[in-house]
């Protein structure tokens, strides 16, 4: 109970603990990628100090095999060495590509971006030049934080996926159990009536009364049919969207306060839709009680059908408390309701039925607060 009231704060303190692990690894792997460059500068520093040596030695006999070494030992790190007469030696670099001076002055300009050159002075005058670049190690390295970014990600959404599938399936297994159970309970008594209906018929009662009766005994049909294929697969029929909400819109407005104003608003012709009769008005009749609730049983409610292209839209607006900006995704959760009574699972499941059962949408299209609420139902037209 006190995970589910502090679900929200819950996500968002993991959010921001994952947030600040994943700085930190990025800080360390910079902090160690800047070490890194340092000590290439030093190596590189050495080896102009080695290029020096050998510069400045013009007997054989003096011992050069250290400078030598060191000059040897660089197999990894680009470079191109620039005399003063314009004249450049390189190392490390692919001969071929080399012997293009266009190439040449690209990779300086590069290379001075990287590291700052190293110049090579002797008895107070500029001798040659050392532009370097990263080695390849370097430039693997500074890929890693990106690699490691893309790792926690992918992560996570394994995790996340697989906790929402298994909520689903959790949620799913729950919708179907209930739905069954509460189709064969309604079934029993729902037999009875008929028998009962039948009985009041053999004696002579007022037709009108048995009419009215047969009517709630249909409702009831339909209930427990509602009920029934939520737990079963569920089959759609090409169907005029317009007739099917105004069936489902007159049913309730008879049976609803007289001080609620009933509008509809739907175009001329027939619009055909993939449709689940019993599950779509089960959406509308919904709807429309959620909006009478919201006006407390006086206001205006509105259905309208618009069309444009394939795009189908059903409006349901009425006069009532309107809902706060935060709540337009909570109210479609299941378990959420702002009323004293009830479930919450009303539009919870009028979201499931037009999502996962019409592949369409549902959503808060607009809401002021004690002026009303408009919900939109989105739908593809049938052809």
């Amino acid at each position: 109970m006190i995970f589910t009231q502090y679900r929200n704060s819950f996500r968002w303190v993991m959010i921001v603990i994952s947030f600040i692990v994943v700085s930190l690894i990025l800080w360390k792997t910079y902090e160690f990628f800047q070490h890194f460059k340092e000590e290439e500068r030093i190596k590189m520093e050495n080896w102009s100090f080695a290029q020096k040596d050998l510069l400045k030695t013009n007997n054989l006999d003096d011992n050069i095999e250290l400078p030598l070494q060191v000059i040897s030992n660089n197999t990894s790190t680009p470079m191109i060495k620039v005399h003063v007469n314009g004249s450049y030696e390189f190392n490390n670099i692919d001969e071929n590509k080399a012997k293009d001076t266009a190439y040449i002055q690209k990779l300086i300009l590069k290379f001075e971006k990287e590291n700052a050159p190293i110049p090579l002075i002797m008895d107070s005058k500029l001798v040659e030049t050392i532009y370097y670049g990263n080695s390849p190690l370097l430039n693997k390295l500074k890929y890693y934080p990106l690699a490691l970014v893309l790792i926690i990600v992918l992560f996570t959404a394994v995790v996340y996926f697989f906790y929402k599938s298994t909520k689903n399936a959790t949620q799913n297994k729950l919708w179907s159990g209930m739905a069954k159970e509460t189709a064969h309970q309604i079934g029993t008594p729902l037999s009875s009536l008929i028998g009962w209906a039948e009985i009041l018929k053999s004696e002579q009662v007022n037709p009108e009364y048995i009419t009215e009766i047969e009517k709630d005994i249909d409702r009831l049909k339909t209930i427990t049919e509602r009920f029934s294929k939520i737990g079963s697969a569920t089959t759609l029929e090409p169907l005029d969207i317009i007739e099917e909400t105004i069936d489902s819109y007159d049913y309730l407005k008879t049976r609803s306060s007289k001080l609620i104003e009933f509008e509809i608003i739907t175009p001329k012709g027939d619009i055909i839709v993939n449709l689940n009769k019993q599950l779509y008005s089960w959406t509308i009749e919904n709807l429309v009680k959620n909006a009478i609730d919201a006006m407390k049983g006086r206001g205006k409610l509105t259905v309208e059908i618009s069309q444009l292209e394939d795009n189908i839209k059903v409006n349901v607006t009425d006069t009532g408390v309107g809902i706060h900006k935060k709540q337009f995704k909570k109210i479609f959760e299941p378990g959420y309701t702002t009323k004293k009574r009830g479930w919450g699972l009303g539009l919870s499941l009028t979201k499931r039925i037009i999502e996962d059962f019409h592949n369409g949408k549902i959503k808060v299209l607009h809401s002021e607060k004690d002026k009303g609420t408009t919900i939109q139902i989105a739908l593809t037209r049938a052809y």
